[in-house]
């Protein structure tokens, strides 16, 4: 089971951190991704880390400002969003693929979280 926290208000260019922490599995095992849906939107993909860690993926909107990294000891993965922009806001999900890499496809993600509404005023 996944799930995910951290979401919260902040100011365009502030900070934010979301975790995904997960029970009842070998977290170390399954590559992680973020995905965000904004209120009318389809669900887009964030970020993705690969199971190992050594691989990391990024959407081009958020590419230089949001950082994914694990924590296997803690069987979390971590997204730290810097550089807050009002089109972030959105509703993130993370995702977990069995010895997945960092597919950006929303398909090849099994198991979800039940979301962390992340809010950015301008």
């Amino acid at each position: 089971q996944l799930q995910a926290s951290g979401g919260g208000l902040a100011q365009a260019g502030g900070s934010l951190r979301l975790s995904c922490a997960a029970s009842g599995r070998t977290f170390s095992n399954y590559a992680v991704a973020w995905f965000r849906q904004a209120p009318g939107k389809e669900r887009e993909f964030v970020s993705a880390i690969s199971w190992s860690g050594t691989g990391s993926t990024y959407a081009d909107s958020v590419k230089g400002r949001f950082t994914i990294s694990r924590d296997n000891t803690k069987n979390t993965v971590y997204l730290q969003m810097n550089s807050l922009k009002p089109e972030d806001t959105a509703v993130y999900y993370c995702a977990a693929q069995l010895y997945g890499s960092t597919s950006t496809k929303r398909g090849n993600y099994g198991n979800w979280g039940q979301g962390t509404l992340v809010t950015v005023s301008s």
